[in-house]
């Protein structure tokens, strides 16, 4: 399963109702996810056609939107609509926050390593002499 970009929607969001954070699984049909997310179904079409939101799918090839799905329509028309982006720049920006996402991962993986390696030599090393601080 490809990972969903989060667009800062993710599991550590702040503020965010409890409920919508712990469930991320398709409920909603595209008519309450438009109508939820303020906006018309064939918006959501188009906006899955692009590749900005990917709601999960029924057997039958139904769209269902789950709630960060409908997080993260939101603000993609608060982008497209305050802020002037059009939606080449809000899926430039997705993938820009994704690939952060990927990297504060990575640098927390390779801090704890060093971290680990760091205590596995301070075990093993005998001390003798340590210049003194300026």
């Amino acid at each position: 399963m490809v990972a969903k970009p989060t667009f800062g929607f993710g599991p550590s969001d702040e503020g965010q109702d409890p409920m919508e954070a712990a469930y991320d699984g398709p409920v909603f049909v595209i008519s309450v996810a438009a109508q939820l997310a303020g906006m018309h179904p064939q918006t959501l079409r188009q906006y899955d056609r692009l590749g900005l939101v990917q709601p999960g799918r029924t057997p039958g090839g139904g769209r269902r939107y789950s709630p960060r799905d409908v997080a993260l329509l939101r603000e993609i028309g608060r982008l497209s609509h305050e802020e002037g982006v059009n939606l080449a720049g809000i899926k430039r920006i997705m993938n820009l926050v994704q690939e952060a996402e990927a990297l504060r991962r990575q640098v927390a993986e390779l801090s704890e390593e060093l971290r680990a390696a760091h205590s596995r030599l301070n075990r093993g090393a005998l001390v003798v002499w340590r210049p003194e601080s300026r």
